[in-house]
């Protein structure tokens, strides 16, 4: 390989890597002015235009704090744990299609940092590392409302990842691949010349299980068990402080973002529009602008859910999980395999 391809390779890998951490700052200003909206109040509007300056506000004070680490904690896991649940955060990113793809000295670029065959494998073998980062974090902070939280969420994880992999691979039985540029390949064109070819409209029942499910992965409302601050302080991250507890904060927002573009990936076309023609440099910039917008509407949702929705008592929770999701998710992985099963007869 020659010196600007492995720039190219870095650049693709590296820039999903820094720019994810850097939404997650005004991310959390639009969840707190939502929030407010809401709820029929101002929110952040001191610090800065508009609020603007808060989050960036609230990190340096995260920098600036004491970090306070009790006695007996197991120092080596206690201070493992923050960086696996980040490091898999980022990591999950590596194999979603950002973008259609650049062509630089005459060879195409695709705008996934990589572009492997196991695309969708990887994500869910990912996802299920950072479970060890919360279980890790309970564990070692030897304090029981943080086992708890860091047990409920191993139960948790693995109930709805059952689920939504299950939802997941009536997609994957669609496209015939794991590779999720086939996967966004596939839902291009239309039907009729103007319904998109999208896999929310012939598997609804799947993405709606998906969605559903991938609340339950982040751990947001109304599945925050791990946490939930009325039963067990603080769960899982109680004895965290300062940048410690800021790491868990920015993995579980850049969690959101993934599943966001999980959801957008898989079930509503990626990058593409109907019509939609990508060339070129201005091409490839409207693809991510399509894409970003997507999953931005995902992420509001996840916003809205929040403050809207009460948390789930924890046997609802694994209810829902193991007596609903789960049986559905079969119903529609059947439902998926009728409709190839039809389409290869229509073919012949």
């Amino acid at each position: 390989m020659t010196l600007l391809d492995w720039t190219i390779l870095v650049l693709r890998v590296a820039l999903p890597a820094l720019i994810l951490p850097a939404i997650v700052t005004p991310l959390v200003w639009v969840e707190r002015r939502v929030a407010a909206f809401i709820q029929d109040r101002p929110g952040p509007n001191r610090v800065g235009p508009f609020g603007l300056l808060q989050s960036p506000a609230d990190i340096l004070k995260l920098f600036m704090k004491e970090e306070v680490v009790p006695t007996s904690v197991d120092r080596l896991l206690f201070f493992l744990a923050p960086g696996l649940a980040v490091f898999a955060a980022l990591s999950t990113f590596a194999v979603i299609p950002y973008g259609s793809s650049i062509t630089i000295h005459g060879e195409e670029v695709p705008l996934i940092g990589a572009n492997v065959s196991i695309g969708l494998l990887y994500v869910f073998a990912i996802t299920s590392i950072s479970v060890y980062a919360i279980v890790l974090a309970g564990w070692s902070s030897n304090n029981k409302f943080s086992l708890m939280g860091g047990i409920r969420s191993s139960a948790q994880i693995i109930s709805y990842e059952l689920a939504m992999t299950s939802a997941a691979a009536g997609v994957i039985l669609a496209a015939g691949s794991f590779r999720l540029n086939d996967v966004v390949g596939m839902q291009a064109g239309t039907w009729l010349g103007f319904v998109p070819r999208w896999n929310v409209l012939v598997q609804p029942l799947g993405f709606l299980i998906f969605f559903v499910s991938a609340f339950a992965e982040t751990n947001r409302l109304p599945f925050d068990l791990p946490e939930a601050e009325a039963e067990l302080v603080a769960g899982y991250h109680t004895e965290y402080s300062a940048m410690h507890f800021g790491s868990y904060f920015l993995a579980e927002y850049i969690n959101v973002i993934v599943a966001s573009a999980m959801t957008t990936t898989l079930y509503f076309g990626g990058w593409s529009l109907p019509g939609f023609h990508p060339s070129g440099i201005l091409g490839a910039v409207a693809s991510i602008a399509i894409f970003a917008a997507k999953t931005a509407f995902f992420v509001l949702i996840f916003i809205w859910v929040r403050w809207t929705l009460p948390r789930f008592r924890y046997d609802q929770l694994m209810t829902l999980g193991w007596k609903t999701l789960l049986p559905l998710s079969l119903v529609n992985l059947f439902w998926a395999a009728a409709i190839e099963m039809w389409r290869m007869g229509a073919g012949h």
